[in-house]
């Protein structure tokens, strides 16, 4: 009887130490699709505020969603956070994420993040947002004698041949909603022939979206078509970029996070979920020199963030553009009529 009492004992403190074991190497995978710095901030953060292990992994929000949906039948991500909506609501459709409309920090959202929820039957939510437009190099436009673009027709001007640098809307979300953006600003035809002669004038096109801003702000080229707080970031870590809302109008994005469906940590998901909606790690972004808008109402806001009430915005259709079908078909179109001519 002793014996069993004192193996009983053993049994029970084994599975304690077991279970400390566990709690204490509680981890996270966590895909992120903004700036490398902005996703190391946060990865640290959290890792900070409640011990969990983060193994994080950047890349553009494109090449985040063929990730996911590559792995749908064995996860190896917990949480997707970061990139531009359109995918995030894509993959909700593909019912490759999970929904969580218990999160106690919606409360303290902006109407734009929880519809952005809503849109997806609450498999994904908005954890920012920002305006599209462009940034140009002011030291080479001088250099170069290149008067000074202000609106969208302007990029495909001749003067601007080989000059002018996006990044392919396969794998950026900010080039996919440069894509819909002008689709919707000027219809679809009238847009196609645009981005064909934009083309002519395309020295690169890159995977990240905010890689041609930094490519502009090292020389590399003259303008980069971007989020504005892209280029604003440039100019704040003393580049000579010029952030451009052009003249006719233009989208923006609600940037978005998402949890995997058939997650292997989700309860660590859900912690950092909570976690980063909340107003004290939103307003750190710009330590970071991002300067997006934040989407928790009592974050303080950057004196950098685009004023987003003087720049002339689109009523963008995220329903209909983050479609898995019309996502599908404008980027075959892209690929068809536009990446494969000559430049």
């Amino acid at each position: 009887m002793k014996l069993n009492k004192l193996l009983l004992a053993a049994g029970v403190a084994v599975g304690s130490l077991t279970s400390a074991g566990v709690a204490q190497s509680e981890s996270l995978t966590l895909y992120c699709a903004a700036d490398e710095a902005w996703c190391q901030q946060l990865a640290r953060g959290f890792e900070e505020a409640t011990g969990i292990t983060v193994d994080m992994t950047r890349k553009s929000s494109g090449e985040t969603f063929a990730q996911v949906k590559a792995e749908s039948g064995n996860p190896k991500g917990d949480v997707w956070w970061g990139g531009t909506g359109d995918p995030h609501l894509q993959a909700a459709e593909e019912d490759l994420t999970e929904a969580y409309p218990d999160s106690p920090m919606r409360g303290e959202l902006y109407d734009w993040a929880i519809k952005q929820a809503e849109a997806a039957n609450n498999k994904t939510i908005g954890v920012y947002s920002g305006a599209l437009g462009f940034g140009y190099n002011k030291d080479l436009l001088a250099k170069n004698g290149l008067p000074e673009p202000k609106c969208w027709a302007d990029l495909i001007k001749p003067e601007y041949k080989g000059q002018v640098q996006v990044a392919n809307p396969n794998s950026s979300g900010t080039a996919y909603t440069m894509l819909a953006t002008l689709v919707q600003l000027m219809g679809e035809d009238k847009a196609f022939e645009y981005l064909k002669a934009l083309h002519a004038n395309i020295n690169q096109y890159t995977k990240s979206g905010s890689a041609p801003i930094k490519a502009a702000g090292l020389g590399e080229t003259t303008i980069g078509i971007v989020f504005l707080h892209d280029a604003v970031a440039q100019t704040a870590a003393g580049f000579p970029i010029v952030p451009v809302a052009p003249c006719e109008g233009t989208g923006y994005e609600i940037g978005s996070m998402s949890l995997i469906k058939g997650a292997r940590n989700p309860e660590a998901a859900k912690k950092y979920y909570d976690w980063v909606l909340g107003a004290a790690v939103q307003e750190k972004a710009a330590e970071v020199n991002s300067f997006q808008i934040p989407s928790n109402k009592n974050a303080k806001l950057s004196d950098k963030i685009p004023d987003i009430s003087k720049i002339k915005l689109i009523d963008y259709d995220f329903k209909k553009y983050g479609s898995s079908e019309e996502r599908k078909r404008l980027l075959s179109k892209w690929d068809n009529e536009v990446a494969s001519l000559p430049q």
